[in-house]
């Protein structure tokens, strides 16, 4: 089994003084010496260094107090997930399944070995609660393939203890920084090894240059969606709040931009990609739409006056949110574990690799994107104005779902342009986000009266009182019918074109 923390901590140089007196560090009443350690850590990757690239690390160590296998993500600078597995001779399958999506097919062999010794202080407030740990590790590196180059330094890691305010550390820097200890120029131990050890060490983004032709910003786009459907990937897998509806949005921007900028990529190459890209933001979609109307209906459940909540109205509703959860979740597993996937991941690195541009391509952003943000700003105005002049009912759920739908293609390729063309389309961009999130205020109306009958239904069968499910199912029609009155209002506003 694996488990999960939060690690906070910082790095710093050190030379041969060790490390500066603590005490007068604000908040710390004692610095307590815990003993020296031997680590031994084994760090995997593939042969490329996909992991490192990403900053991401996995290494197997024994010695200290943690011993075992740890993976561990990049949440922000000098913060990072921390995930845990026993120590066995192998990767942990937990564990290669969360780097599954950069790893694919290939082999993840060892490639540094660290072997430190850590001399640790704890520094404790006055209840003798523990704020923080201090180390200075001496540190021998050893690259295990390639030339397998060695280099050895000694370093001072300060972690925050569990629960900690990040604020503390703030404290510790300035005393640290005021002996004159200097911040460490790598942000981990694996990033100075492959540095010095003769590994590549360096960033995925390091070497994208400055997008410079319509072509460049749209490929930009959609690098940035492929790198989040990547980088996602492990956050869908453990279940991370949101994680779901992002990477869905990932693939929608991606399909949107290969429709929107046709004339700057061959369909011939991408539509076959939009097409597993739509299956999988349908995979997806469950979930997230099921996640949606759980909290919609709960949240509304919440706040009726207790005598309009009749019957066992909860708990039916955490039995239907837990058993339509928990399917759609073992999908969204099977998905990411499937060939499928991993097929569609790497089409998506053959077509950024090798880009099928079309002539269109080599065309000025300011004339090339502005109009493709027009030709999807008009299609969808053509909607909004068939959906406002349809009769409430079902045939205009149907039109302002549709005009929904086409909303969220303009924006992103306004969002593809923005920045090229600067200001009109960040300007563009608010506004449809806007419109947007009105249209979906409406569709999301529409989907929780179906869910509201289907919960209905199935109290009705059991003997329930089926009322607040009424209720409920009259303030959603309420709501939708609001909306349908704000709509012209904030459609006028937007009537004058893109402005590009």
């Amino acid at each position: 089994m694996a488990d999960t923390k939060r690690e906070i901590e910082r790095k710093y140089e050190s030379d041969d003084s060790g490390l500066p007196d603590l005490t007068g560090v604000a908040g710390v009443a004692a610095v307590l010496d815990q003993g020296v350690a031997d680590l031994d850590a084994t760090y995997y990757d593939t042969a490329d260094e996909r992991l490192a690239a990403s900053s991401i690390t996995l290494r197997r160590r024994t010695g200290g107090s943690d011993a075992g296998w740890h993976l561990k993500f990049p949440v922000e600078s000098g913060v990072r997930d921390e995930i845990h597995a026993p120590l066995s001779d192998h990767v942990p399958s937990t564990l290669g399944a969360l780097v599954r999506s950069r790893v694919r097919d290939d082999e993840l062999a060892p490639v540094v070995r660290l072997r430190s010794t850590r001399d640790v202080r704890h520094l404790v407030d006055v209840d003798g609660h523990l704020l923080a740990e201090v180390s200075v590790d001496a540190v021998r590196a050893e690259r295990l393939t390639g030339g397998g180059g060695k280099a050895e330094w000694t370093e001072i890691e300060v972690e925050l203890a569990d629960g900690g305010d990040p604020a503390f550390l703030d404290k510790v820097d300035k005393r640290l920084r005021k002996a004159g200890v200097r911040p460490a120029d790598f942000p981990s131990k694996l990033a100075r090894a492959l540095a010095e050890t003769g590994g590549k060490g360096r960033s995925r983004k390091e070497d994208r240059a400055e997008p410079v032709t319509a072509g460049d910003h749209v490929l930009a786009y959609v690098r940035t969606q492929r790198d989040e459907i990547v980088d996602l990937d492990p956050a869908v897998r453990r279940d991370l709040e949101d994680s779901v509806h992002r990477m869905r949005v990932a693939t929608r921007r991606m399909r949107a931009t290969f429709r929107s900028y046709r004339k700057v990529l061959d369909r011939a190459v991408t539509d076959p990609v939009g097409v597993e890209l739509k299956w999988l933001a349908g995979e997806l979609g469950a979930s997230r739409d099921h996640e949606v109307l759980a909290e919609r209906i709960s949240d509304a459940v919440e706040g009726l006056p207790p005598g309009l909540v009749t019957g066992p109205v909860r708990n039916r509703l955490r039995t239907w949110s837990k058993a339509k959860g928990g399917d759609t979740r073992r999908q969204i597993i099977d998905v990411l574990n499937g060939p499928r996937y991993l097929a569609l991941l790497t089409s998506l690195d053959a077509l950024l690799a090798d880009p099928p541009l079309r002539a269109a391509a080599a065309g000025k952003p300011s004339k090339v994107l502005a109009e493709a943000v027009d030709g999807a700003y008009d299609t969808l105005a053509g909607l909004v104005e068939q959906a406002l002049g349809t009769p409430p009912g079902r045939d205009r759920d149907v039109a302002l779902h549709e005009a929904r739908k086409k909303a969220k293609r303009a924006r992103y390729a306004a969002e593809t342009a923005a920045p090229a063309l600067g200001k009109p389309a960040s300007k563009l961009v608010s506004s449809l986000k806007d419109l947007q999130k009105l249209l979906g205020e409406h569709q999301d109306s529409v989907m929780c009266r179906q869910a509201l009958r289907e919960l209905a239904e199935q109290a009705h069968a059991a003997g329930e009182n089926a009322f607040t499910y009424g209720v409920l199912h009259a303030r959603e029609e309420r709501r939708a019918a609001e909306v349908e009155e704000e709509l012209p209002g904030v459609w006028k506003g937007m009537r004058g074109g893109t402005g590009l």
